[in-house]
Parts: structure tokens; sequence; C-alpha cells
């Protein structure tokens, strides 16, 4: 059985190369070139950009005393940051406001391993008990931007984070049955 490798685009319907691996010719996107010298703005990530792109959004946020960003909802809060040595790491993570306790520890290591194992975007874990002995939960995505990043690009993954964020927190109380 040949193996083949998959790209985006339409199958070429030639056949096999003399390695047995079918060709794939990529389907053209349409012209996604910025029209303005703003929009073309590839530039590091800061949190000033980052603001810039929650505000994009229609995202409200505080700063706290660290100068990350906290939107708050209803049923949880989302942090948004920059690590690493540079500042070059945008950090996404969520919080639901409510929290485990801890004779239910094994069920909230189920749910987030279940959480992980069906989806790709944000990663789930548990945090070390608080002060109060109570487990919190968290959903996570960091993504390295050393080299830059555009505008729209950042727009979308504040915004795709956030939804996501959302899902999370609905599916922890329905689906997941852990809060």
């Amino acid at each position: 059985m040949p193996w083949f490798s998959w790209r985006a685009g339409n199958a070429d319907t030639t056949p096999e190369n003399s390695a047995g691996v079918a060709t794939v010719t990529a389907t053209p996107l349409e012209d996604v070139t910025p029209t303005t010298e703003e929009e073309a703005r590839v530039a590091p990530v800061t949190m000033e950009r980052l603001g810039e792109a929650l505000d994009a959004v229609d995202i409200r946020f505080l700063t706290d005393g660290g100068g990350s960003l906290l939107a708050l909802w209803e049923r949880h809060a989302v942090l948004f940051t920059l690590e690493g040595p540079t500042d070059e790491i945008l950090v996404i993570r969520v919080r639901p406001h409510a929290t485990v306790p801890p004779d239910w520890a094994d069920r909230a290591y189920r749910v987030v391993n279940e959480w992980n194992h069906t989806r790709r975007f944000c990663k789930a874990y548990v945090g070390d008990p608080t002060d109060r002995g109570q487990l919190p939960i968290y959903a996570e995505l960091q993504v390295p931007l050393g080299a830059g990043v555009h505008d729209a690009l950042l727009r979308e993954l504040v915004d795709c984070a956030a939804a996501v964020a959302g899902g999370f927190i609905d599916w922890l109380h329905d689906d997941g049955g852990l809060l």
C-alpha cells in the first residue's frame, strides 16, 4: 500500500511518481495582500498591540499590576500576557471562577484529560491547590511570536482564543460535568 502525503489543495490525478507517492497540487487562495502599510505591519508583539487587538475584537479588559491584560466574563477570566526571555511568547490562559474540591481531584484530572484528547486549541490542566485547598482548572495557549506578527493574525488569535475559552467553560459546566 503506497504512502500518501497530505497537503492542502486538490489531489493531482496523475499516476504516482517512482517513489509511490501521489502528488498534490495546492489550490490558490484569494489575494490576501494587505491594502495599506498599516495593515501590512509585521512587528514584535507588545502589550500595547495586544490591547489594540483586544479592542479591535470588542473584548474589554483590565490591566493588572504586572501589565498583563485580564478580560472578565460571568463564569471565567482570560489572561492575555507575554512571557519568555524577550516577551516573545503570547500566553492566553483561561480560568473558571469556580474551583474543584480536593476530593474531586481524580475526576478533575479525568475531565481535563478528556478535553485534551478531544481538542487541539487550548490545553487544559489542574492547577496547584489554592490557599483554601481547592483545585483551580486552567486552559492555556502559548504561541511563540519571536519573528513578529501581522495585526490581523494577532486579532484572529485573541478572538479565537476567547471563543475557545468560552467553549471550554461551557463544556466544564455541561458535558464535562466538573463545575
